[in-house]
């Protein structure tokens, strides 16, 4: 297996990137669904738009990054530009910074001191959305401010190459909602209400994608999954897999798991659960580790 070599036009990827326009469309603009069942079968299509953006970060379906970029580059989903998501995410996959609340854009630790000089009230939060049933309710709250209160920042000192990023995804995201507001037949509650629990269901699998472990190898998680999310977040829960080759497309990051199932497991330290069904008995209500990251001093 060579995750490196060249690839052409993979033609499944874009087929699953028109499907995911066309439903789109149809649900936004054409089938008059009772509003709760267009916001419900929304949800998943907005969540799949975010793992197809994902797709094409690590280089796919197209040879031109660029014009890969443009399939996806429209921001249904309201909330992240696509390029703050791409040049974050790359910086992530450097293995060794994984889960440092510093080094690691998409960690959910926290330093220990910082931790230590918050008030009560926002410690309770943070420790509720470190449950399954908070990072689901509150945890795109959470992650967008803090997402956006960084950026601010470096456009406060003078980042210009931020500041252009997110002035492109505002004007497009203010253009999708006067062209919603004018022509869809959802209303634009409905809408709002679809974008943000499609970054909801998107919880569920970066909620316990990465733990804080001694070795890099042991911080990625295998979820043997075969089910809906599986298919919705286009094989990502075998995660330890992409990130040992993050340039396999998605449909061959199962093959390559089932053929070498020992190897990743004895990889990574066996961080693994059978499906997402364990995953919700575990820790729905219950924190899998603390918001301190618990080995900052080690």
């Amino acid at each position: 297996m060579d995750s490196n070599r060249r690839r052409g036009v993979e033609w499944l990827t874009l087929a699953i990137i028109a499907g995911c326009y066309g439903l789109w469309a149809l649900l936004v603009f054409v089938l008059p669904l009772p509003v709760w069942l267009s916001v419900l079968l929304l949800i998943p299509v907005l969540t799949l738009h975010s793992s197809l953006q994902h797709e094409v970060i690590h280089g796919h379906p197209l040879p031109s990054r660029f014009w890969s970029m443009l399939l996806v580059y429209l921001p249904l989903g309201l909330c992240i530009p696509y390029e703050r998501f791409r040049d974050q995410h790359l910086h992530h996959h450097l293995d060794s910074n994984l889960t440092d609340p510093y080094d690691d854009p998409e960690s959910a630790y926290m330093d220990p001191p910082v931790w230590a000089r918050l008030s009560r009230a926002i410690r309770l939060v943070l420790m509720f959305n470190n449950t399954l049933l908070g990072r689901m309710l509150i945890g795109p709250l959470v992650s967008q401010y803090a997402f956006m209160r960084a950026d601010l920042r470096e456009m406060a000192a003078g980042n210009r190459a931020i500041l252009r990023v997110w002035l492109v995804h505002i004007a497009l995201s203010a253009g999708l909602v006067i062209l919603l507001a004018r022509f869809a037949l959802l209303p634009l509650g409905g809408y709002f209400l679809a974008a943000y629990f499609g970054l909801s269901v998107l919880k569920i699998r970066t909620f316990l994608e990465h733990q804080a472990h001694l070795r890099a190898s042991g911080r990625t998680v295998i979820i043997e999954d075969r089910g809906p999310l599986a298919w919705l977040f286009l094989n990502n829960n075998l995660h330890a897999v992409h990130h040992a080759h993050p340039k396999l497309p998605w449909y061959e990051l199962p093959e390559v798991y089932a053929k070498n199932r020992v190897h990743f497991l004895r990889r990574n330290h066996g961080y693994t659960y059978r499906s997402y069904a364990q995953v919700f008995r575990n820790y729905a209500l219950r924190r899998k580790e603390p918001v301190p990251h618990p080995l900052r001093h080690e």
